[in-house]
């Protein structure tokens, strides 16, 4: 998908809502666990529930891989499953040398068909240029993350008072463009987001950290939305663990919902 096509899915829909799909088998509701396969299931419920909302939906590799190749099988069911307007974005974190993100890039582009990629840029730009070599996929390159220990690197200032999560994005934006590189700013980081339009104003940004982690949507529309909003704000547990019954598809659609009426009044404001 093109930047302009998100965006006239994001106007279609009146939303910049990412749903992310982490199904944890605990918390699955428990009359799923009689089902063949509970995790597809589950995921397709909440994608039949909240398509009307959403414009992209992120699983996070990790949460299928620990259930083994099963697993694996299980996430390339739910792509299947989605329709081809939704972008989807496999919450990997990958990054290593250029060969081995090479195969990575093959794995998640040709073989699982994904739309865009989260990629660590710490090893530098030889280990990110091979997930843009694929024309029509995306990297989304981690930035400035919601995480406590984010502090521990990405906040880290140089003699000239630029932080390094600056110098990530001044440095990897001319890897690529805004038509294949988005970057991953967390929602509780609401206080840099001006810092990070000023060097990166066209490209998407993908914000989780809105809602369980306490980020506030209002404030990241207001510091971060562009004219072509640039947002993709991802919800998970709020949205597919909002009720743990046999109702918890009208309870998830019941939060996207919400959330998408708050997205409007954003759009209609702000882009």
């Amino acid at each position: 998908m093109t930047s302009q096509e998100i965006f006239a899915e994001i106007q279609r829909k009146q939303s910049f809502l990412c749903v992310g799909l982490d199904p944890v088998w605990e918390k699955l509701p428990r009359h799923l666990h009689r089902e063949e396969d509970p995790v597809y299931v589950f995921n397709r419920i909440i994608i039949d529930h909240t398509i009307d909302q959403a414009v992209a939906y992120k699983p996070n590799l990790a949460f299928y891989e620990a259930m083994g190749p099963g697993g694996l099988e299980t996430l390339q069911k739910t792509l299947d499953y989605l329709p081809n307007n939704v972008f989807t974005i496999a919450d990997a974190k990958r990054g290593d040398i250029g060969n081995t993100s090479g195969l990575y890039a093959r794995a998640f582009f040709q073989q699982m068909n994904f739309d865009a990629v989260t990629v660590a840029p710490y090893m530098g730009r030889d280990s990110v240029t091979p997930f843009l070599e694929f024309e029509g996929k995306w990297v989304i390159l981690l930035a400035l993350t919601s995480n406590e220990g984010s502090q521990d690197f990405q906040m880290l200032t140089d003699e000239h008072h630029h932080a390094l999560f600056e110098r990530v994005l001044e440095k990897s934006k001319n890897w690529g463009s805004s038509e294949n590189i988005m970057f991953v700013v967390g929602a509780t980081q609401v206080s840099h987001l001006q810092s990070v339009r000023k060097i990166v104003p066209d490209h998407f940004l993908l914000v989780p950290g809105v809602g369980a982690q306490g980020g506030s949507l209002e404030e990241v529309a207001r510091a971060g939305m562009n004219k072509r909003c640039g947002l993709l704000v991802n919800s998970s547990r709020g949205i597919i663990y909002a009720s743990g019954a046999e109702d918890f598809g009208l309870a998830a659609k019941k939060e996207a919902q919400q959330l998408q009426i708050s997205m409007e009044k954003l759009l209609n404001t702000y882009c």
